[in-house]
């Protein structure tokens, strides 16, 4: 991507095309006022200070009125881009916003590349590159936990903390350069023990921010929460259950769910996104044939699985088999829902954990099976549950909802949202380990400092202290053209 010409001024749509009560358009550029100036016919615009706004009309070449305006004016630097910036607010006619629009680009305006407005404000100081990626995070954010990551990022949090880790390790950095100047006389200016402790501080904090990833990356995206289980479990029934709604067809015939249905749930402000999957069993056509591998495969890219199980149909065998099947030791959270407990009120969840249970009846165990009490004991969660009548619904939520943030998690506090960032994290942590391995084989100070500046580059493209085209493309590139 080349950078843009910061000379040109560009236009766009700022609001989402189609018809609306208004849409907005905006204008960034050294000639933005006198642009705008040139079509509006109300105040003269060159003359009004900043932040403020005037009502008045467009008017084309030809001084046909083509609508009745709000101009508001932002005067550099004071303005999202740091630039001269006009928005003018239209009534949302597409007809309108696309003659208002052609008007402006007659006028002397370009077209902005998609992301433009806001990579002008990178380069022009108003903000780092994660405050940047914030702004396209707040947009698409769709939960209240999403939006409170983003805003926090958006006010300069990550950009602090990654600044003052950058702040310390340069300060190090530069004492050890200037051994180097002075190698002949033998000199230390930067105390070993001190930069040791440093690393180990920073590198606490490097790896802290890198457990956050599948957190943040969750409350962006949204949790896959894939329900699993055999044929007639009750698995469209406790969707149904969770979403307070008739959303899936419940029969008493068994695999009446052949395919998957996804539907969207607000936990907390945690947005989980519900995947009722076709029953596990052998198949007995090709179109269920087809419905049971999509749900491995919804399995295998789950974020959270909750295996739903039939206590009044179902051997511990066959629950323990089932387990095996989906991957019974693998680390994606595990829910293990017992289901139909308004059947049978006397049992007892604790019975999968210890199968040599005496009070266990006979016609639960089911015969031999392979072992996964020690599994389930260490990751997953069991859940007594009567779908149909409602019992612990809300106790299943509080689990999910437990899964994903953890009782500890602060969402105030900094979560890495990003996988560029999360990218840059894991190679600035490398950087770091080798400069601690330096330190503990005593490498000479150039081996040390390159270490130290690998770390420095990699925390500086988080913030885009450290500027590369590409990247600046790739970014930018996906934000929407008005913005």
């Amino acid at each position: 991507m080349m950078l843009p010409d910061l000379s040109d001024t560009i236009a766009a749509l700022a609001t989402p095309p189609g018809t609306g009560a208004i849409a907005v358009l905006r204008l960034s550029g050294p000639r933005a006022v006198i642009i705008a100036d040139g079509v509006f016919r109300g105040k003269r615009l060159e003359n009004q200070p900043t932040h403020t706004a005037h009502f008045g009309r467009i008017e084309n070449e030809e001084g046909r009125t083509l609508d009745e305006v709000l101009i508001t004016i932002f005067r550099a630097p004071r303005s999202y881009t740091g630039e001269e910036l006009v928005e003018i607010s239209v009534h949302g006619s597409p007809y309108i916003q696309q003659e208002v629009l052609q008007l402006l680009l007659r006028k002397g305006a370009r077209l902005a590349q998609p992301g433009e407005f806001t990579l002008r404000a990178f380069l022009n100081g108003k903000m780092d590159l994660s405050q940047a990626e914030a702004v396209a995070d707040l947009i698409a954010g769709q939960s209240e936990a999403a939006h409170a990551v983003a805003l926090r990022q958006l006010r300069g949090g990550f950009k602090t903390e990654i600044a003052h880790l950058r702040e310390e390790l340069i300060h190090f950095a530069s004492l050890v350069e200037l051994e180097l100047d002075f190698s002949e006389e033998d000199v230390a200016f930067a105390d070993r023990t001190q930069l040791k402790n440093l690393v180990v501080k920073i590198r606490a904090y490097t790896q802290s921010l890198l457990r956050t990833f599948q957190l943040g990356n969750a409350l962006r995206t949204g949790v896959a929460t894939v329900i699993a289980g055999r044929p007639n479990a009750g698995k469209s029934t406790l969707l149904n259950a969770l979403l307070n709604e008739e959303r899936a067809i419940v029969s008493e015939i068994a695999g009446t769910t052949r395919d998957t249905i996804e539907e969207v749930l607000n936990i907390g402000g945690v947005q989980f996104r519900l995947i009722d999957t076709a029953g596990i069993r052998e198949a007995q056509d090709a179109i269920e044939a087809l419905g049971v591998q999509r749900t491995m495969e919804k399995i295998e890219q789950a974020a959270i699985v909750v295996y739903v199980w039939d206590v009044a149909a179902m051997t511990l065998a066959e629950v323990h088999q089932d387990l095996e099947a989906i991957g019974g030791a693998g680390t994606t959270p595990l829910l293990v829902v017992c289901n139909k407990m308004d059947k049978v009120p006397y049992f007892k969840t604790d019975w999968l954990l210890n199968p040599a249970d005496p009070d266990i009846p006979p016609f639960l165990l089911g015969g031999g099976f392979p072992d996964h009490a020690s599994f389930i004991a260490q990751h997953a969660a069991l859940l007594p549950v009567s779908a149909k009548n409602q019992m612990n619904i809300e106790f299943l939520k509080e689990k999910l909802f437990e899964v994903v943030v953890g009782e500890g998690v602060n969402l105030e506090s900094t979560v890495v949202t990003n996988a560029r960032h999360y990218d840059a994290l894991q190679r600035a942590d490398t950087a770091l380990a080798d400069v601690l391995t330096g330190l503990e084989t005593g490498v000479t100070g150039d081996f040390v400092a390159m270490d130290i500046r690998r770390a420095l580059t990699f925390l500086g493209e988080i913030t885009g202290e450290i500027g590369v085209e590409d990247l600046l493309g790739n970014i930018f590139g996906k934000f929407c053209i008005g913005k």
